[in-house]
């Protein structure tokens, strides 16, 4: 540590986001970014705990208290070369993980914890900017082909690793680019497009080659082995009275929408039936990808946005339920709740409401009092999560992915009960986070490196 009392001498001192006014015109990432020197003072809160639970807490293992301390001192690359040797992919979780590990930070007690993913993301921006990001080229390779199919972070972490191992990598994607939800899931105002296609070249370099536009109807032959890394893409869906009704769409799609939108630098038509301009937009769900559809609508020009939750509203700033170092179960505000949407918990949908074929209004119910009311809406996102990935076609015996959820939930080997295919990320374990997905492509990496060494 290059100052021990730095934690209590320096206050946490955050980003924040660009102006409300400002950034809902555009698709631009909203967070902002400190000055170096400010970057320094904030990684040397970290109190280089004997316990450290940032660590604990990470799904990657990062060492946090080793690369804020390399931070701090202003050894740039030193931090980056610690920090990826855990991490793939830093600027993906340093933009959009929900910071497991500041939650888990011995500061959080008094809600002030180190700004561990800031200082993450920066650590990777400097990286690229000086030119320390380069393609991990095995000194031998190994003579092994390797297909990943699906090209999410789970699919790409186990395809960088795989392939600095000395394998060569094939990585297939059924979308026209490569990316999984990265790409079409998450928002460019939370990850511009250009930080995962300059991660791509770089791994292009490495070796790795991307097949796009790949519908694979079966296990690909002539691989020495195969992962499984199709996500979990069967949204979970509302069969209520009415559902039927033009304007009710699920989340994903409508982002899916917006995405393409912006990498093809058109507006969406306002005549699109995704389209949210001037509609009461309903948004079903009260995770981060309803929240991404509250953003997005917003810059899309809607009349009103409506956020609704089944569950009750969570406390505000501490739950007793879910006491440190556990991640708390407590009020989220993302930028685009700041940015003009209403919220409600407490609330079940009991039927959508129709005129001339389309919704207009959709009934709900308090699940407290058990009140009706009717909210107006011309447009109905349904993010209530996912329930399975899409295996129709590619895995021939369903079985297949039985036992792979079986064998995980029992000892984390990614492998099936095929000896040659293996699994990683949300197909294995439901939807997840970012950060899982990659240490999950990580470990089956390591898992069908010891296959293929055998």
């Amino acid at each position: 540590m290059g100052n021990h009392k730095a934690f209590l001498e320096i206050e946490r001192k955050e980003a924040g986001y660009r102006p409300i006014h400002e950034r809902v015109s555009d698709f631009g990432e909203v967070e902002q970014t400190l000055c170096e020197q400010d970057r320094k003072l904030q990684a040397s809160r970290c109190m280089d705990c004997g316990v450290p639970f940032c660590h604990w807490s990470c799904p990657l293992g990062n060492r946090q208290s080793e690369w804020q301390d390399l931070v701090y001192k202003g050894e740039w690359q030193k931090a980056y070369e610690n920090l990826q040797e855990t991490d793939d992919f830093p600027e993906f979780t340093g933009r959009v993980c929900p910071a497991l590990c500041e939650k888990g930070c011995v500061l959080n007690l008094d809600g002030e914890p180190v700004t561990i993913r800031e200082n993450e993301v920066a650590i990777v921006e400097k990286a690229f900017a000086e030119g320390f990001v380069k393609p991990r080229i095995a000194a031998k390779k190994s003579g092994k082909r390797m297909a990943v199919i699906g090209s999410g972070p789970a699919g790409l972490a186990c395809a960088n690793q795989l392939s600095a191992m000395g394998h060569d990598v094939t990585v297939f994607e059924r979308d026209e680019a490569i990316g999984g939800l990265l790409r079409f899931g998450i928002p460019d105002f939370k990850l511009a497009k250009k930080i995962i296609d300059r991660r791509l070249e770089i791994m292009q370099q490495q070796g790795v080659e991307f097949v796009c536009n790949s519908s694979v109807k079966s296990l690909p032959e002539g691989f020495d082995a195969v992962c499984i890394a199709i996500g979990a893409g069967v949204p979970r869906d509302l069969q209520a009275e009415g559902r039927e009704l033009k304007g009710i769409h699920f989340a994903l799609d409508f982002l899916k929408n917006q995405n393409r939108a912006v990498a093809a630098r058109w507006v969406v038509d306002e005549n699109d039936s995704l389209s949210a301009k001037d509609k009461n937009v309903l948004v079903i769900g009260g995770g981060d990808t309803g929240s991404d559809c509250v953003g997005t609508a917003i810059r899309q020009g809607a009349a009103s946005v409506t956020q609704i939750e089944i569950m009750p509203k969570p406390p505000v700033g501490k739950n007793p339920e879910t006491p440190w170092p556990f991640y708390p179960n407590v009020l989220k505000t993302s930028s685009s709740h700041e940015e003009g949407c209403e919220r409600r918990w407490s609330l079940a949908t009991e039927r959508f409401i129709g005129k001339d074929g389309s919704v207009c209004a959709v009934e709900v119910k308090s699940t407290e009092s058990g009140k009706k009311e009717t909210l107006k809406a011309d447009l109905v996102l349904l993010a209530m999560g996912f329930v399975h990935p899409e295996h129709t076609g590619l895995v021939e015996n369903l079985q297949l992915l039985l036992d792979t959820r079986k064998n995980i939930a029992s000892n984390e080997i990614q492998q099936t009960s095929v000896a040659n295919v293996f699994v990683a990320g949300d197909a294995t374990s439901g939807a997840s986070l970012v950060v899982r997905a990659i240490a999950s492509g990580r470990k089956a990496a390591k898992a069908i490196n010891e296959y293929l060494s055998k």
